[in-house]
């Protein structure tokens, strides 16, 4: 039971806060000729979320929540309040109908009695989750408190539609609005637009006010003229533009009253469709008209116990953002999000996929096989449904509705959902722009008239342009594979893979912060007859279901192939080498059939919302895997790369423009520092929309090949050298093994590292300038010409591509309501600290990693001194001879607390301090 108390004057004292993206104004009272009327002004307690049911019981008066953990309960408690005094308020929360047991053996879902609750499934376990055994009973969204008038408004709508090729852009509004008077309210409904200019300026785009009459208790919905817009700026997803978001503010007066309520969002103009390609048999995505090649993740939860936060939130989607994603599926056995998680989507560009409660394990098959009618009351179901799409549906980021996870609802609830979300006719066909707004309004009633109306419903993750299509087992695999097979043309036979998934262990800090001592003991690696190794994790690993790096009879153990770890570090460091090469090359290997074969791929998974040891690019603690590092790499918008079946050269231009003027240098280094391969292919042009082979590589078959070389590929301008893509490989020849990196570890290679810090307050945002100061090996090799180009995404300012004179200016003020969550630092940044770290030969600064951590003066041994999160514009990089990078790392430390960065390696031990 959670108790409370409320003051008089209507502020909750505890978690009541509001949503990050729609914001309900504090309404007062001004004096006017009803402002003493009792029935003027209400208060409102607000539950956006309780799972499953609860009783309230406020100075003794008690009221009932009803059943269902996604939908919002709103009480009017205005006249149970002591205006001048305390107010105690109790809640008792039930747990879901249908808890279930869990069978010995476990399972997806448990026994699947869960299903039966219109409620989360991975509460009784799954393979990458232990069960939660309260089943996540209790409040688990926000409490607010809000004030409003005699007059209020309900779920404002807000669509655009767009012509003359999106130069002519119309903003339509339907607001629902309830008058809780005894007495006909006449009311001025009003509707602002406004954009930020640079800095602090804002411009009043539109400001419309209408006129109406709202009956005594009534209830009703206003739609407002269209507003006019000429060229706005459009929302883009992440690669493909910026994320310009509008303020839209719908407020309501009330005749003797003065303003009763008003509501908050910000709106991004642009236009989602999709089709199912005719060349892939995939389903195909186009925003404001382009086509998007979808590579993203599947997104489980933030975290198992829901202890959510719009801080947590900010860090996972700029996470995924920074791994150059464009869409995250939120999976039908998690939640439906929460309106801060759709917010970072708007802000960082990532379009979601959204499903609703149904998935295959828990509704309609596994073991033993669960009922196929989904949960017992389908009212609830469909309750839930329509106030989860008016919660969320004003989202630019929000790009479809599926019906469930590898499972279609029952008939009755699909058919219900298919017509509630049914489109309006301006939304139903790609390419209908050409349709005046008159023939619109001819056609069909505003579409913001509709439950939603603009975005498609699928009904099941693997139909209609998903895997087969069909409803066929047809997503994964989600295990170890060879980095080439991704490369194969039979690896996946189907346009769109909704879910295929690898490995993802995290670093040894994270196993030691979050586990006993006996959890540290490393897998037993047990030879088959057949020449495979079998890993035998200790019980507590496989508690946390952690998933091998070896698949016998499919797949030799890719960890072994750096040599048999001899502990917790040896085997996390290696862990990640394999990450970052599984991940790549799985991104790498789809964009290489990008139109040709496939039109987007979602891996799974690419968090853990707990302690897990599977699938996953950061951990539950918020450090990333080196496969985090693999993605933002390979997901770049132009990428360079190396197709590991054929060894052919690939460019990768996801953009709409043309690239001309462009060469690519490849280098091959060896062990010893040498370079035996060095061409560049120059004067090339790479189509918009392309993946384009360039040339095959002829080492290592022109020559007598090293056993273990690293391949540098650099994408770069001809005008100024200014580098567009950078790919660096590590590879053995055909059969062999990375063993012979084992003694490479042992290599001192000189480093210089310059690093400059701009502080504001407990943030710090740090360029980390590093060279590799072993002596070049050829002069003339283009190389050392090289510079990175200045790249923006959205607002933010990638620093990792700065060249050398850029790293130490300052970074740019990016402050503001609509920037994509920037910082803003002092001109003046601390003096430069230079670190020498001294080695006397030449070769590769091979996988450098930097990590963040509090100086303490007492630490104890083993104790976890990280710093979390941190974002990095690169990490898990590596240095040939002369070569120079700048990495900025960015991150906030608590109070009292003074950092320090330190840099790794496989050949840099001991966590060098170098800031």
């Amino acid at each position: 039971m959670a108790r409370g108390e409320i003051d008089g004057g209507g502020a909750h004292r505890g978690s009541a806060h509001h949503d990050s993206s729609s914001d309900r104004g504090r309404s007062s009272v001004d004096g006017g000729c009803r402002s003493r009327d009792p029935g003027a002004q209400h208060l409102d307690l607000n539950f956006r979320a309780i799972n499953y049911s609860a009783e309230v019981y406020l100075n003794g008066h008690k009221k009932v929540l009803p059943k269902g953990m996604f939908r919002r309960h709103q009480l009017d408690v205005t006249d149970i309040l002591h205006p001048n005094g305390q107010n105690m308020l109790a809640v008792l929360v039930h747990p879901p109908d249908h808890p279930g047991k869990i069978p010995p053996e476990g399972g997806q879902g448990g026994d699947h009695e869960i299903g039966k609750d219109v409620a989360t499934q991975y509460v009784e376990g799954w393979d990458w989750i232990a069960p939660i055994r309260d089943r996540n009973t209790g409040i688990w969204d926000e409490v607010s408190v809000t004030v409003t008038g005699p007059v209020k408004l309900i779920d404002p709508h807000l669509v655009s539609s767009f012509f003359d090729n999106y130069k002519r852009v119309y903003l339509h509004c339907t607001t629902e609005l309830e008058n809780r008077s005894t007495w006909v309210a006449e009311c001025s409904l009003s509707i602002e637009v406004t954009a930020e200019l640079e800095g602090n300026t804002t411009s009043i785009e539109h400001l419309r006010t209408e006129h109406l009459s709202i009956l005594p208790g009534a209830r009703s919905k206003h739609t407002f003229t269209e507003l006019f817009f000429y060229k706005p700026n459009l929302w883009w997803p992440n690669g493909m533009g910026k994320q310009s978001l509008y303020h839209v503010a719908v407020s309501i007066e009330v005749k003797g009253f003065g303003e009763s309520d008003l509501w908050r969002h910000l709106f991004g103009f642009r236009k989602i469709e999709s089709h199912i390609d005719s060349a892939t048999g995939g389903r195909l995505f186009k925003v404001n008209g382009q086509p998007i090649f979808i590579r993203g993740g599947n997104w489980i939860l933030s975290d198992g116990l829901l202890r959510l936060s719009e801080k947590r939130y900010r860090t996972d989607i700029k996470f995924h953002a920074d791994m150059n994603f464009n869409m995250i599926r939120c999976w039908a056995g998690g939640l439906s999000e929460r309106p801060e998680f759709y917010h970072y989507c708007d802000m960082y560009g990532l379009l979601v996929w959204q499903e609703f409660w149904i998935t295959g394990d828990v509704d309609g098959r596994g073991d033993p096989v669960s009922n196929p009618d989904g949960p017992l009351d389908h009212d609830l179901f469909l309750l839930c449904a329509k106030d989860t799409v008016k919660l969320i549906r004003n989202h630019a980021s929000l790009a479809l509705w599926v019906g469930g996870n590898e499972q279609v609802p029952p008939d009755d609830l699909n058919t219900a959902l298919k017509n509630y979300l049914k489109l309006h006719p301006y939304f139903e066909k790609v390419g209908e722009d050409d349709k005046t707004l008159e023939d619109l309004n001819k056609e069909e009633k505003d579409p913001s008239l509709y439950l939603d109306g603009t975005r498609i419903y699928v009904q099941g993750s693997m139909w209609d342009g998903f895997a087969d299509s069909k409803g066929g087992w047809t997503d994964g695999p989600y295990e170890i594979q060879y980095p080439e097979s991704f490369f194969k043309d039979d690896f996946y036979s189907y346009g769109f893979n909704p879910e295929v998934g690898s490995v993802g262990m995290p670093v040894a800090a994270t196993i030691r912060a979050t586990m006993p001592p006996e959890g540290w003991q490393i897998p037993i690696f047990k030879k088959l007859s057949n020449g495979y190794t079998e890993e035998v994790p200790n019980p507590i690993w496989e508690y946390h279901k952690y998933i091998p790096y070896s698949k016998p009879d499919k797949v030799h153990d890719q960890i072994e192939l750096y040599g048999t770890p001899k502990d917790l570090d040896d085997f996390c460091l290696k862990a990640q080498l394999v990450n970052y090469i599984q991940y790549r090359a799985l991104l790498e290997g789809w964009t290489s059939y990008m139109w040709r074969k496939f039109t987007g791929v979602l891996i799974w998974k690419t968090q853990n919302p707990w302690t897990g040891l599977r699938g996953q690019f950061y951990d539950h603690l918020l450090d990333q895997t080196a496969g985090f590092y693999g993605c933002r790499s390979a997901a770049e918008p132009i990428h360079v790369q190396l197709n590991l079946a054929t060894y052919s050269i690939e460019v990768v231009n996801t953009t709409s423009d043309a690239l001309s003027g462009v060469a690519i240098e490849a280098s091959v280094w060896d062990l010893e520092g040498a370079c035996p391969y060095y061409k560049v292919f120059d004067k090339l042009s790479v189509p918009p929309k392309k993946t384009v082979s360039i040339v095959e590589m002829k080492y290592p078959k022109s020559q007598s090949p090293k056993p273990v070389y690293f391949l540098l590929l650099k994408l770069y301008h001809m005008s100024d050298f200014g580098i567009i893509s950078r790919n660096f490989y590590w590879l053995h020849v055909s059969g062999g093994n990375y063993k012979l990196l084992e003694a490479y570890r042992k290599k001192k290679v000189p480093l210089r590292i310059t690093s400059r810090a701009y502080v504001r307050g407990s943030t710090y945002e740090i360029d980390m300038h590093v060279q590799n100061t072993s002596k070049k090996p050829d002069y003339q090799n283009l190389t050392y010409r090289n510079v990175f180009s200045t790249r923006h995404s959205g607002g933010d300012i990638d620093l990792a591509s700065f060249d050398s004179d850029q790293a130490a200016k300052e970074v740019k003020c990016r402050s503001g309501l609509l920037q994509r969550a920037g910082k803003c630092f002092s001109k003046e940044a601390n003096s430069p600290s230079v670190t020498i770290i001294n080695g006397t030969e030449v070769g590769v600064a091979f996988f450098l990693h930097f990590s963040v951590h509090a100086m303490k003066a007492d630490r104890k041994e083993g104790e976890d001194t990280r710093i979390l999160p941190v974002h990095y514009s690169d990490n898990y990089f590596s240095l040939v001879p002369g070569e120079i990078m700048t990495i900025n790392v960015s991150f906030e430390v608590p109070t009292g607390v003074t950092p320090r960065v330190t840099l790794n390696g496989w050949n840099y031990h001991g966590g060098h301090t170098v800031h």
